[in-house]
């Protein structure tokens, strides 16, 4: 059989392990024009007509066709296009602004950057008649949300007020306290340090909790279940994040040392934790996490592996914020 050569030149990246996720991008450009156009963009008296209404049309399809201009692209199903302008009266200029929104497994940067070049070209075509001289520059993305990298800001642009006004919060669990429990025999030990507990306290910190408590104790029934009561009683804090103990092994005892306590019981948190993870690994199912409420505090319990915290924290966090106020409106308030 004769020698056979593959040959591969570009490769489209495998999205296929990541979860769904809302995803958000800003992107602009700016076109400048002589003075005779712009007065006529101004006035909307360009020989073509308004130029704004077919721009933003033009804008929005330039997003939508991204994914077949671009082959490295990946197709989504966006959720929502929004085109809009500004005028510079002193440097006769307008800028494109493209916010694209979708719920997917990667970023929606190049179809707001599609979006804004194709409104800025578009404007470009209906001023080329009254003044030919133009120029588009500064095509930058300004913003992007959602996936690993949380909140994107370009720091070397000029965002406007608007596009910053309508970013979810950096710090969503300000004011709130939190409290972070590793359940681990050899950690315990000393035998290695904890990593899981660690890059919990560090994360809730980040997004402006108070971390009031990170404690390390051995897979015990007993000490499991008077750590947690004890920091109940002690910092009452809103959440209370437990890792490690949640499979199926005969020390992993963490749910079995909570559940009695449990007023309510959550169920649909493991339901979620265990269906958005099946995504990273198909064994998901075998995890015993979940939670629920103890006295006013929201008890999460996790796996017990770095890397699975890591999921499960991106899981969590997405409504973790609002399920605290969830909690606190149905009566449970009152800390200090």
């Amino acid at each position: 059989m004769a020698n056979r050569e593959l040959i591969s030149n570009f490769s489209m990246i495998d999205v296929g392990g990541k979860r769904l996720t809302s995803r958000r991008a800003v992107a602009a450009g700016t076109i400048h024009l002589g003075p005779n156009a712009f007065v006529e963009v101004r006035d909307k008296t360009l020989p073509k007509g308004d130029c704004f209404p077919i721009a933003e049309i033009a804008g929005v399809n330039g997003a939508k066709q991204c994914a077949n201009t671009l082959p490295m692209c990946h197709p989504l199903p966006l959720d929502q296009v929004l085109i809009s302008f500004e005028l510079d009266h002193e440097t006769l200029s307008v800028r494109a602004f493209c916010e694209a929104a979708a719920f997917a497994k990667t970023g929606v940067e190049m179809e707001a950057l599609a979006g804004a070049n194709a409104a800025l070209l578009c404007i470009w075509d209906l001023c080329k008649g009254t003044d030919p001289v133009l120029r588009i520059s500064d095509l930058e993305l300004l913003t992007k949300t959602g996936g690993k990298s949380g909140i994107w800001l370009n720091e070397e642009a000029i965002i406007p007020e608007w596009v910053l006004d309508r970013l979810p919060s950096q710090t969503p669990l300000v004011g709130r306290k939190v409290a972070v429990v590793v359940m681990s025999d050899r950690a315990s030990d000393g035998v290695y340090e904890d990593e899981s507990g660690r890059y919990l306290s560090e994360s809730l910190a980040g997004q402006g909790a108070e971390v009031c408590e990170y404690t390390v104790i051995p897979d015990d029934l007993a000490i499991i279940e008077k750590t947690v009561l004890e920091i109940t009683e002690l910092h009452d804090p809103h959440v209370i994040v437990c890792t490690g103990g949640t499979g199926p092994g005969p020390r992993d005892l963490t749910p079995s040392a909570i559940s009695a306590h449990l007023n309510p019981e959550l169920p649909g948190l493991g339901e979620w934790l265990r269906s958005e993870s099946s995504v990273y690994t198909k064994t998901a199912w075998l995890s015993r996490m979940g939670g629920g409420l103890i006295g006013r505090s929201l008890v999460i319990t996790m796996p017990g592996s770095l890397q699975a915290v890591k999921e499960c924290f991106g899981i969590v966090i997405e409504g973790l914020p609002k399920a605290i106020i969830m909690i606190e409106k149905q009566g449970r308030k009152g800390r200090l």
